[in-house]
């Protein structure tokens, strides 16, 4: 996935954890028999039976959940237009699964601009109560929280609000435009808008767009959108149809601007997504770019920082920020096995508004760019560099964790201070470390040389 996100204020909820084992399980109470093994025979095979025909109505989440982007009445009835959550465990808890239903199918639709939602139930069978002592989920009412306010549940109701489509205009201030070639090979048109919650009716619109977050943003929760330190970078798809301009909603980020001592603020990249139908082509790192170039022309931001990236999210944030420092003076090839220096960091935050600790990864993804791995003495100075960053917090935690060895034991002195115990583990520890940046630094370097 292209987009993912990085927000990290409330962690995986875990409140439907168990309920698996205790709904489904537990509930299925033994009853009072005569204790002679034949009958407890017949008693065990009989709950086995039991639980086998109950898992016939467990379903996956991800795969009864469907979402559309409705731009024409055509498209209710395509298949190749839907796509399904990437994860469903804030919702339905960490088994992703639903109980009490076979062939289930849940259709949140969207019409592609507006975003007046849809949303239905369907099964082809549930699970008899009387018969199982145990109930089906209540799908709607786990849902509630994160369906988008003011869905009409009747098909032909979703169908009239299409034609309101064609008056769409975007929110805010358009900031930049672009074409991009699509994954079936079509020029595609891009236009992103700047907006705050003030925007007449942007309000409501948001209150629809965040509901996607839960279902493809992992520990994601929804902002306190009165805070007017928050910004929005809408992107949208525009196209023509009859001579129109048509408009649909491809993904968007927040920001959020921290106040930087004494009159300066630190812009925070919260949440980003570009939906499904729009991945693959470049657009979320289009988009963070297009926010830097937002924040360049801004004398008052010190920096750019990111919440807790996700993983993906991270990859793309260091393409971006790698292909922009391979333009600076300071980062040219023959400079890079110098080392890191005061003038990268400089350099980078002036121009770039980079934090000096995205300054240092930027720096390692391309010193690996301008090493030969296949000179043995090269590379093993890269590697050495590395390791020496990757070994910075085991440093500063030593002076403490010489004064506590003396009176904890080692397992308890590892909790307390998350450190290895021992030379051997701290040296497997900057390996493996070291493999996994190797490995993210690598997969950057392979799309710089694509783009």
């Amino acid at each position: 996935m292209e987009a993912a996100s990085c927000w990290s204020q409330e962690h995986r909820t875990n409140r439907n954890t168990l309920r698996d084992a205790n709904r489904y399980w537990c509930t299925i109470r033994s009853r009072p028999v005569d204790p002679s093994p034949v009958l407890f025979s017949c008693q065990k095979k009989l709950s086995v039976a039991k639980k086998n025909d109950l898992e016939e109505y467990r379903c996956s989440a991800n795969e009864a959940i469907t979402f559309k982007l409705v731009r024409s009445e055509e498209d209710i009835e395509k298949d190749e237009e839907a796509f399904h959550p990437e994860m469903t465990h804030q919702i339905f808890g960490d088994s992703e699964m639903i109980f009490g239903y076979k062939g289930l199918k849940i259709s949140i639709y969207y019409t592609a601009a507006n975003l007046v939602p849809y949303f239905n139930i369907s099964s082809k069978s549930v699970v008899d109560q009387k018969q199982f002592d145990v109930p089906a989920d209540d799908v709607e009412k786990l849902l509630l929280d994160d369906l988008p306010p003011g869905y009409v549940t009747n098909l032909d109701q979703f169908r009239q609000a299409l034609p309101e489509e064609v008056g769409f205009k975007p929110f805010g201030e358009l900031i930049d435009s672009y074409s991009v070639e699509s994954r079936a090979g079509q020029r595609k048109t891009f236009e992103v808008y700047f907006t705050k919650i003030e925007q007449p009716g942007f309000r409501k619109y948001h209150s629809r767009m965040q509901t996607f977050i839960r279902f493809f943003i992992d520990a994601a929760s929804y902002i306190d959108v009165d805070d007017e330190r928050w910004d929005f970078y809408l992107l949208f798809e525009k196209y023509s149809e009859c001579g129109v301009a048509r408009y649909a909603l491809a993904g968007y980020m927040t920001t959020y601007n921290f106040f930087a001592y004494p009159e300066r603020i630190r812009p925070r990249i919260s949440q980003v997504l570009v939906l499904p139908p729009f991945q693959k082509i470049g657009l979320c790192a289009r988009l963070v770019q297009t926010f830097y170039n937002v924040c360049y022309s801004r004398g008052e931001v010190l920096d750019i920082t990111v919440e807790d990236p996700s993983e993906n999210f991270q990859r793309v944030r260091d393409f971006v920020d790698s292909r922009n420092c391979n333009k600076l003076e300071s980062f040219q090839a023959d400079l890079l096995p110098g080392g890191f220096s005061n003038d990268m960091v400089r350099e980078a935050q002036e121009k770039l508004k980079l934090s000096k600790l995205q300054t240092r990864r930027v720096y390692e993804i391309l010193r690996l760019k301008a090493t030969n791995e296949n000179n043995k003495q090269m590379f093993r100075d890269y590697r050495l560099d590395v390791k020496k960053r990757l070994n910075l917090p085991y440093l500063r935690n030593r002076r403490t964790y010489k004064k506590l060895e003396r009176t904890l034991q080692p397992e308890e002195l590892s909790q307390t201070l998350g450190v290895m115990s021992n030379d051997e583990q701290r040296f497997q520890f900057l390996e493996a470390a070291f493999q996994e940046d190797l490995k993210a630094y690598r997969q950057v370097l392979e799309r710089l040389a694509r783009d």
